[in-house]
């Protein structure tokens, strides 16, 4: 089995110090931002959370991008200095710093681009008492501490994989980083290191099921999974085998953090993203956007595009202490509890002879057709329709059954009229689905 790194507290704290020192005796300064293209690690781990404490701003990119994908978002971002393996094995050798309590700034992220140019996440230094209060938040949201032992699942490019591990870490637990996900190493990380909390995307759940034998996962207090939409028969098997009291379930973005459900919620309401995060109001506008009020420390603009950050953000109105709300344009609905249910994202509406149809609402009820593991739903071009609706489905299936399936669930506009069984689908290294690549490779040839 591949070596898997274990990583305590204090080795992490007496690492993050040593690169942290390294940054600031090379010249970099609170605010600048260093630019981390290393692979995924506790080194790469621990060299973000050190940067973090003393307001070095870290820049997650994705080691395996293409030389031109990572010049395009370097010449956008503009740090201080780039940090490759050769240079993150340097820097472990630093000086020891002193560093803040908790992170003063969150990583810079650059958002998926599938709708256009990728966009810079940054939210700025914080002073410490928002920087204490953003890590308190999250602690105490998710009850992380000193007998936590963390499995890393995701790349460490992923907002949630920094955010969780730097969470365990900083309130005393261990983090597992079993490397790049692959379900048989996972299974076997379980198997003898008993992690008691995991995030997972759905495309990781559907992989670990698909092993031929589990081991034993009532280690776990909490496994929670989010990044794309869980079909309903995988969720309902995810409740089965973590357990009610240990799975949940969130919605966010890049951007930032809207809500967390519970297994028990979730089964009341099947559906549900759950309701706002404490310190946090949810509203959906008219058109069916999606507004989040956050504190000060969940404040964000877009880097270097301030039309953009205009129109994502706009003034608070219902708790005067808040600095304003915020959408990523995704569409849903709050019941009269305040449990929201997604409809969609406004960039994937596809209107169809005059209706609009949402993506996520066929995937969800196609999801429940005998034999299928995965579906994904596109808009193609269409001269008789302007757009017309495609499914491309991975699964034991057949066009004829599933157009019968969906005759009987979803009204005539909201039906398919192509469908395709797919091999595999493409998602994302963070498990999101590329649309627009089931699109061109399936649909529009």
């Amino acid at each position: 089995m591949p070596h898997v790194e274990i990583l305590t507290a204090e080795d992490a704290e007496s690492r993050q110090r040593r690169f942290a020192g390294a940054l600031l005796a090379g010249g970099l300064l609170p605010g600048d931002r260093v630019a981390l293209v290393a692979t995924s690690g506790a080194d790469l781990l621990c060299c973000a959370l050190g940067a973090l404490r003393v307001g070095v701003v870290p820049v997650l990119t994705h080691a395996g991008l293409l030389p031109a994908e990572r010049a395009e978002l370097l010449e956008d971002a503009r740090p201080a200095l780039v940090v490759d393996d050769p240079i993150l094995t340097r820097l472990a050798d630093g000086p020891p710093a002193e560093l803040a309590p908790a992170p003063l700034a969150r990583p810079m992220h650059y958002t998926s681009g599938t709708t256009g140019r990728a966009k810079g996440v940054w939210s700025g230094l914080l002073d410490e008492s928002d920087a204490a209060a953003l890590l308190a938040e999250e602690v105490r949201l998710w009850g992380f501490g000193p007998g936590d032992r963390h499995l890393v699942c995701s790349p460490l490019y992923h907002s949630v994989a920094v955010r969780w591990a730097g969470a365990t870490l900083l309130s005393g637990g261990t983090v597992l980083l079993p490397g790049p996900f692959d379900a048989g190493r996972v299974a076997t990380t379980i198997a003898r290191h008993r992690p008691t909390t995991a995030f997972l995307v759905p495309t990781h759940l559907q992989r670990l099921f698909s092993l031929p034998e589990l081991p034993a996962l009532d280690g776990f207090r909490l496994v929670a999974h989010a990044g794309s939409a869980c079909p309903e028969p995988l969720k309902r098997r995810a409740i089965d085998t973590f357990g009610e009291d240990a799975l949940w379930e969130f919605y966010g973005s890049t951007e930032g953090q809207f809500t967390a459900v519970s297994s028990a919620e979730w089964q009341d309401r099947p559906g549900t993203v759950g309701r706002a995060r404490p310190g946090r109001t949810l509203e959906v506008d008219a058109d069916g956007t999606i507004w989040c009020e956050v504190p000060g420390w969940a404040r964000f603009e877009y880097w270097r595009d301030p039309d953009t950050t205009r129109a994502a953000w706009r003034p608070a109105h219902l708790d005067p202490s808040a600095v304003g709300a915020f959408s990523v344009g995704d569409l849903g609905r709050l019941d009269r509890d305040g449990y929201l249910f997604l409809d969609g994202r406004r960039d994937d509406l596809i209107i169809t002879g005059g209706v609009n149809v949402y993506p996520a609402e066929v995937e969800r009820v196609l999801a429940g057709a005998p034999g299928v593991d995965e579906v994904a739903v596109v808009g193609v071009d269409d001269e008789r329709w302007g757009q017309r609706v495609c499914a491309a489905v991975v699964g034991d299936t057949s066009p004829a059954d599933l157009d019968a399936f969906a005759r009987e669930h979803l009204a005539g506009h909201k039906r398919p009229k192509t469908y395709l069984v797919v091999d595999s689908l493409p998602h994302t290294a963070t498990g999101k689905l590329r649309r627009s690549v089931v699109a061109d490779e399936h649909f529009r040839n």
